[in-house]
């Protein structure tokens, strides 16, 4: 008898898990948040004997050293991996018992790719692989991308994706269930996840990596990479070197003045509360990152790295969820932070910034205006599908320091659904620029007629980057 737990970690993109017997039970890729993993074993009444990491980090902080700390387990990674702290070695073909009593077992599989010292887990039971943790190698319907550890690494480790997944393929039971740790929004991921769910046999008949040949496997995935989150650069460092233990104790209270303190020596003041809220009336200058949103991958993503960040939320429990999504990429301790209305935010005498909301219909009725400027945020991949004709474009990774790069006028800000484009529209209006944040689908702007396809800029872009 075996059980596997899945610890999901969904503003991050990221799977971890507890797979155990009756008495015992291993923790795979732990996220940094321990105290989840930690309760998912009392639930089971077991005990964590063994942590074990697929491989070191390039998208989160790991929770593997403090977690095998306060349990006392066996704390496991690739023997290959180039860490500062002591660990057990783990190599091809090595062999862990994590129950005994009920048979379970698990054999290390070195599968080099989204890392050169990666290393999946087969889960045995009775000798028979049921189940196994590829982490960042195979993936649902893609695998993981080979571009993050060195660019000149970049095709080996490619060529080394296809390899191992053909490995895994021709090794296991096309029953053995899959069980990524990336590919549920990860930027780790190649590609997009096809489901939530998948087997060896599944795998066989739509990855690409098991359907294609090398060379036409290599080339697609790399003309298919992203940009790479800014804050990826910190990740990897601070799980080869041991991340400290987290403290989520609250932060200091800010009031009034301190926020305007804060503000005025350029920190930053970001607002939790949803984008409508904050489009009604918030702080002047304060940035607003959607705390039920991707919290962590945009804020780390866009905030200068170390930056002080002050967080305003409405209630204790947004705030107190913010700081545990934040701590998972290395965003530790908010400077301070305040809880309540807007109204409570600001000073005596001053009032609350606002900016309008409106559809891409909206905007159509608007585009003979030669006052509107439209800028679209989303990155590259998205506007090679269609976009507006005219319109400035600069990914909403990018947009902060190039502000001043956008003409002048009124602008209308779009993405794809919403959520990026109050982001930008927050960072624009604390720029001082007359904004408007487009909250719609871009399936509205396809209806409005706005949408065009061509691999040319539109006329009025001719000779501007920030068109293309």
């Amino acid at each position: 008898m075996y059980f596997i737990d899945t610890i999901e970690t969904a503003g991050i993109g990221n799977r971890g898990y507890l797979a155990g017997g009756e008495r015992t039970a291993v923790v795979v890729d732990p996220p940094r948040d321990i105290d989840r993993a930690i309760a998912a074993a009392a639930r089971r009444g077991v005990r964590i004997a063994h942590v074990v990491e697929t491989h070191i980090h390039n998208d989160y902080v790991t929770g593997g050293p403090e977690l095998a700390r306060v349990t006392g387990a066996a704390y496991l990674v690739p023997a290959a991996a180039r860490v500062t702290f002591e660990r057990v070695s783990v190599h091809d073909g090595d062999t862990t018992d994590v129950d005994p009593d009920s048979g379970l077992a698990l054999r290390a599989m070195a599968t080099p790719g989204h890392t050169p010292h990666h290393t999946a887990y087969v889960l045995e039971h009775d000798g028979a692989a049921v189940a196994v943790f590829t982490g960042g190698s195979l993936l649902i319907g893609t695998v993981g991308r080979p571009d993050l550890v060195e660019p000149r690494l970049t095709e080996r480790l490619a060529r080394a994706q296809h390899a191992s997944a053909r490995r895994l393929a021709a090794e296991l039971p096309d029953d053995t269930e899959v069980l990524p740790t990336h590919g549920f929004g990860s930027f780790c991921a190649s590609g997009r996840a096809a489901g939530s769910a998948t087997t060896i046999g599944k795998e066989k008949a739509g990855n690409d990596a098991l359907t294609q040949d090398v060379d036409a496997f290599v080339s697609a995935l790399l003309a298919g990479l992203d940009d790479i989150p800014a804050y990826y650069a910190h990740m990897g460092p601070a799980n080869t070197a041991g991340p400290a233990p987290l403290d989520l104790t609250p932060p200091a209270v800010a009031d009034a003045d301190e926020i305007a303190s804060r503000l005025a020596a350029g920190e930053w003041v970001v607002d939790l509360r949803n984008r409508v809220a904050f489009a009604q009336g918030h702080v002047a200058g304060a940035f607003n990152f959607e705390g039920e949103g991707q919290l962590a991958t945009h804020l780390a993503w866009l905030i200068p790295w170390g930056r002080p960040v002050t967080l305003l939320a409405e209630s204790a429990a947004q705030l107190a969820a913010a700081q545990r999504e934040l701590a998972r990429v290395g965003i530790d301790r908010p400077a301070a932070a305040a809880t309540g209305a807007p109204s409570a935010w600001v000073r005596d005498g001053e009032r609350l910034s606002s900016f309008p909301r409106a559809t891409f219909a909206d905007l159509a009725g608007r585009r003979p205006d030669h006052g509107v400027v439209v800028l679209d945020v989303r990155r590259d991949s998205e506007r090679a599908d269609g976009f507006i004709a005219g319109s400035v474009h600069i990914p909403l990774h990018h947009l902060h320091p190039r502000i001043g790069e956008i003409p002048d006028g009124e602008v209308w800000v779009h993405c794809a659904g919403g959520m990026r484009a109050a982001i930008a529209a927050s960072l624009l209006d604390a720029a001082g620029r007359a904004v408007v944040a487009v909250d719609d689908s871009f399936d509205g702007a396809e209806r409005a007629g706005l949408v065009v396809r061509e691999d040319a800029t539109a006329p009025e872009c001719a000779g501007s980057e920030t068109c293309r």
